[in-house]
């Protein structure tokens, strides 16, 4: 089969103009990022699910790479972020749609399924698992359990100390981010020091994982150059607005059919047990989620969809083939 053509066009789903990348036709598939990344870390699913006979959509999320980035830190709200992805739905067809996402986008794949059901086939989420509003907040268990310690989303919440260190060197920045994400490092040797005062410190190898090419650091670098950080960190500031907004979703279930993926070696799961069904966040989320699938990829760390990209590739058009055929 040919390639198919892939497309870069402007939209304004909502109220912010965003830059998309698209391919193929057939059934709305729709491919949502996570921080730091771009509608780039979708390079190899991309022609993948187009030629599978999909039409992909791909969009670079508010705040990120030549897309509008609003001023006001609430424009970043979860709210705001799922009227993103609805309005693309209704943009491109008005659905129903498959939904994927990953970290960040997975978060924003998961309320979508949460407040518009009606839109979506399924939805497959990455590397995050499903967290259903609780009695307290994240970031109110976080200053519980961290104390005087560090946490990086603590340390993302004041405007403009994370932008400081991250934008020093955007290049340097991407190539640490995606190394400590890795499956091929060891985190339990990555010494972030006892008394680590910013998201990428540490004994981070030199050079590149093997699973990155200069040119893809060269894209994602180029992408935060022109953008920085803030719209990305945004997201992170909403964290508690979000919790409220969201209260009238305490304990609500997903009722689509979702896929839920992830890599054996990615430190969300890797760093409290071993990564599989047993995992306590799967055993919780699978209360929450009852038409779920698991795909668990072997050996990938946190990007899992470019470490991995066949595996990947493989389990994401299985799941689209049951929830959305082509034919």
């Amino acid at each position: 089969m040919t390639n198919p053509d892939i497309t870069i066009e402007r939209v304004k789903p909502n109220d912010a103009e965003l830059q998309i990348t698209t391919a193929g036709d057939g059934p709305l598939v729709i491919l949502v990022h996570g921080f730091p990344e771009t509608s780039y870390s979708w390079r190899h699913q991309i022609p993948a699910l187009a030629e599978a006979g999909y039409k992909v959509v791909v969009p670079d999320m508010r705040g990120y790479a030549t897309s509008d980035a609003p001023d006001n830190i609430t424009d970043y709200d979860i709210f705001h972020l799922t009227g993103d992805i609805a309005g693309l739905i209704r943009h491109y067809g008005g659905g129903p749609a498959t939904v994927i996402g990953h970290d960040w986008g997975a978060m924003v794949t998961w309320a979508l399924a949460q407040f518009r059901p009606d839109l979506l086939n399924g939805i497959a989420t990455m590397s995050v698992p499903y967290m259903p509003p609780i009695e307290m907040s994240l970031i109110d268990m976080l200053k519980a359990n961290t104390g005087d310690g560090f946490h990086y989303i603590l340390y993302f919440q004041n405007p403009g100390d994370a932008e400081k260190e991250l934008e020093a060197d955007p290049i340097n920045t991407m190539r640490k981010i995606l190394w400590i994400g890795s499956g091929d490092i060891d985190i339990t040797t990555l010494d972030l020091g006892e008394e680590r005062s910013g998201f990428i410190q540490g004994n981070v190898p030199d050079g590149l994982p093997p699973w990155l090419t200069q040119g893809d650091l060269d894209a994602y670098a180029q992408a935060f150059i022109r953008s920085g950080y803030t719209g990305g960190l945004n997201w992170y500031r909403n964290l508690h607005r979000n919790w409220e907004l969201t209260k009238p979703w305490r304990h609500a279930p997903i009722t689509v059919p979702t896929l839920f993926m992830t890599g054996t070696k990615d430190m969300v799961l890797a760093s409290s047990g071993p990564v599989d069904e047993t995992h306590p966040m799967l055993a919780f989320q699978a209360q929450y989620v009852p038409d779920l699938r698991l795909s668990f990829i072997e050996g990938a760390g946190h990007w899992n969809q470019q470490e991995k990209p066949d595996e990947t590739n493989t389990a994401l058009l299985d799941f689209l083939a049951e929830v959305s055929p082509t034919s």
